[in-house]
């Protein structure tokens, strides 16, 4: 609620530059809260994992302080739109970077690259091949469809809604695998320690920080290119295996 207050008194219609925070004294970033490990709220209302952390690592790197931040949860929809109309100072909401997302909003160097993978519980199998004829759930509407049916085009796909209707199928052996992305089913076995994921991805899609496109805005992206650079090289691997993500 005070973040949110604070968000309202801030009055303008775009970006600020890397001046105007440091004299705002505040970074705002968009994040998820529902998606363990990246971003979730833990049973305290706390905002946990990864891309909080990078976020608080970024207020640090900008301000001196991890805690001169204020956190913007978004739904997937507007995490763009919230950079785009000037809402906040960056997004970090497990977005990934593609070309047509590239001509209106600039990217930092990824910090994980997530990719599709295969959740099961009683399949016996570390990895499948083409022609493999396995029941997989995946969700409607997702990317994930047209990456199986064009890695394995002899699924068996079943359409499903949400990951709770998933899950019934894999416990009533109704289907032996759940597409999704890796970050998504990384957190799933931490709920549901009885769950693996398959060791084989089936895509390569680099999460990034999103900042806004302009000169005015350089001094900020180069900053936050550095750091996640150099965290890369350090900081980020201890981070990834802590939050259980494959580096």
């Amino acid at each position: 609620m005070i973040a949110l207050t604070m968000l309202a008194n801030i009055q303008r219609t775009e970006a600020a530059p890397l001046a105007e925070i440091q004299q705002r004294g505040k970074l705002i970033v968009a994040v998820k809260d529902n998606v363990r490990p990246l971003a979730f709220t833990d049973s305290k209302g706390n905002l946990q994992g990864l891309e909080i952390e990078i976020a608080k690592h970024l207020a640090k790197e900008i301000l001196g302080d991890e805690n001169a931040i204020i956190f913007v949860p978004v739904q997937n929809q507007d995490r763009l739109k919230v950079v785009l109309e000037g809402k906040v100072d960056l997004a970090i909401g497990s977005i990934t970077q593609t070309k047509s997302r590239s001509r209106v909003v600039d990217f930092s160097p990824y910090y994980y690259l997530n990719g599709t993978a295969l959740i099961t519980k009683n399949s016996p199998l570390k990895t499948i091949n083409r022609l493999a004829q396995v029941k997989i759930a995946v969700l409607n509407n997702s990317e994930t469809i047209s990456t199986i049916k064009n890695r394995l085009p002899n699924a068996y796909l079943i359409p499903v809604n949400s990951y709770q209707e998933a899950y019934n199928l894999l416990e009533n052996n109704l289907a032996e695998f759940f597409a999704a992305d890796q970050t998504i089913l990384t957190g799933w076995i931490q709920e549901y320690p009885q769950y693996r994921i398959l060791a084989q991805t089936f895509s390569v899609e680099p999460l990034c920080v999103v900042m806004p496109k302009g000169l005015q805005y350089l001094d900020l992206r180069t900053q936050v290119n550095g750091a996640i650079a150099k965290w890369r090289k350090d900081w980020l691997p201890e981070r990834l295996q802590y939050w259980g993500l494959d580096s």
